[in-house]
């Protein structure tokens, strides 16, 4: 991603129909900031850039704390009109991710890396983006929250692949395990795609693997070359936060239970205990930071070898 690019086209399409004079001008600037900022010669700060999205009346609380809770189930406590706050949310996000592995994801230096997340330097507008895709691989949904992706050149392409991929998870949730088949060194072997594999290495139907085949085809996630099926665009789907993401979690659910009765391997573990209020808060957040961790790794594993399903539930069953 040009997060540069990203940068210009976001500060463009917040000052809309405005000319760039007119535009600075009503940010509080002499100068005609807005054309340095289009042209890619100087940037806001990302404490510079909330100020501009609140300028230009976008909703800055409610929009972030929907996308955070959507992130970890819980609303940010962030407060972005400061330095600090900027700083606060973006450690937010990166949970357990060390600012090592942040620092080298994002291509930056560790030591600018932690004053950012300190709070005792602020990254221009690029870099706060940069950090925001590395610590949760959410920029895209982050857009959003202000501009719609679709119309901003350097994102439309992948903001609408996502957002097929988002409407694949939900129509055919296998669609997901398919394409990690793909991936397997079993099929990359292959010479051919032979129908029903698929199907017998997931343990599904042959009509369900076919309908996901043609989804993925059609969406552009799968790919044919030649006589192979290949992985398309590369995305990472994140359902959390979507208003049917409770279909999918309810289905794969479901298949964990069917994968149960079966006698499947794996690890079905359970623990039904008494806590107080404050230490079922402690063990949420244990909760969250447990997955964060497990999509790190996902994210950093290679090479593919194996499909797994990771299904953790925690829920109060009182009344409360």
């Amino acid at each position: 991603m040009n997060y540069e690019s990203l940068s210009s086209e976001l500060l463009r399409a917040l000052r809309g129909k405005r000319s760039q004079t007119a535009f600075s001008k009503r940010l509080g600037y002499r100068s005609n900031v807005a054309y340095a900022w289009e042209s890619g010669r100087a940037w806001p700060t990302a404490l510079g850039f909330v100020g501009i999205l609140e300028r230009t009346g976008r909703k800055l609380e409610p929009a972030l704390t929907a996308f955070s809770r959507a992130r970890s189930g819980a609303g940010t406590k962030a407060d972005l009109t400061s330095a600090r706050g900027v700083a606060a949310f973006l450690d937010e996000l990166r949970g357990q991710i060390a600012i090592v592995d942040l620092a080298r994801t994002a291509q930056r230096s560790r030591f600018a890396v932690a004053r950012w997340l300190k709070g005792e330097a602020e990254p221009r507008l690029p870099d706060f983006l940069r950090l925001i895709e590395c610590a949760s691989l959410r920029l895209l949904d982050f857009v959003n929250c202000f501009v719609d992706p679709s119309t901003l050149p350097s994102v439309a392409k992948p903001w609408r692949e996502l957002e097929a991929a988002r409407r694949a998870a939900y129509e055919m949730p296998w669609s997901h395990a398919v394409l990690r088949v793909i991936e397997l060194p079993a099929y990359r072997r292959l010479r051919a795609h032979p129908p029903g594999f698929i199907a017998a290495h997931l343990r599904i139907s042959r009509e369900e693997e076919e309908r996901c085949v043609a989804l993925l085809l059609e969406t552009g996630q799968l790919q044919k070359r030649g006589k192979r099926l290949i992985p398309g665009a590369a995305l990472t789907v994140d359902t959390r936060g979507e208003a049917r993401s409770r279909e999918a979690k309810v289905f794969w659910t479901q298949v964990a239970l069917e994968r149960l009765n079966a006698g499947a391997e794996g690890t079905f573990s359970y623990n039904l205990f008494s806590v107080s209020r404050a230490d079922l808060e402690r063990i949420r957040e244990l909760h969250r930071a447990y997955f964060r961790e497990l999509r790190r790794i996902v994210a950093a594993s290679e090479p593919a070898e194996c499909i797994a399903l990771a299904n953790v539930h925690l829920l109060e069953l009182g009344a409360g």
